[in-house]
């Protein structure tokens, strides 16, 4: 005689995709890309920008650094918070995938105005190098103008969403979706 085991799940087992309206991330992209051009005009307006071969960090004053950072920050909270409001999620999960997203298919478009010779628009570190350390300087430079333009995404992303930016308030919400229970 065989037993027959029932293995009981909380967890529903039924796969639920998250919608990406791309609409959404679409503009959101534009909207970042055009931040960053906005605030490289006033850098260079400022005169924060200073357009020359980046050999050595003691080359680059702290207002240049400074003012990259927070342009690429800043571009990508707008452009997190466009995506996140045009999707109209109301939790903060989907917003944040949206402005995520965003970023994403704002890399290329950075990658492309880079190359064809825009470079100097979205970061003053971008020039063309003239030695290996000014390569690995240019590299290093915007490695961390993305990464904290990936953090300003999400930051926007999160805001858009209007849930309270505190990381204890998703143990405190109702859930999504209630859990399917077949007995």
């Amino acid at each position: 005689m065989q037993a027959r085991i029932e293995i009981a799940s909380s967890v529903d087992d039924v796969w639920a995709p998250w919608p990406v309206n791309w609409t959404a991330v679409w503009v959101g992209a534009l909207a970042a890309l055009a931040a960053a051009f906005i605030f490289s005009l006033i850098e260079t307006a400022a005169g924060a920008q200073a357009m020359k071969n980046v050999v050595s960090w003691k080359t680059i004053s702290i207002a240049t650094i400074a003012a990259t950072i927070c342009a690429a920050f800043f571009a990508f909270v707008i452009g997190g918070w466009v995506a996140g409001k045009i999707a109209g999620p109301r939790h903060a999960e989907p917003a944040i995938l949206h402005a995520t997203i965003a970023w994403l298919v704002a890399l290329p478009l950075l990658f492309a105005a880079s190359t064809a010779g825009a470079g100097g628009i979205f970061s003053p570190l971008v020039a063309v190098p003239a030695s290996p350390d000014a390569i690995r300087n240019t590299a290093l430079a915007a490695l961390m103008s993305l990464l904290v333009g990936l953090i300003g995404s999400v930051i926007g992303g999160w805001m858009a969403s209007g849930e309270p930016m505190t990381l204890t308030h998703y143990r405190t919400r109702q859930p999504m979706y209630a859990p399917r229970r077949e007995f």
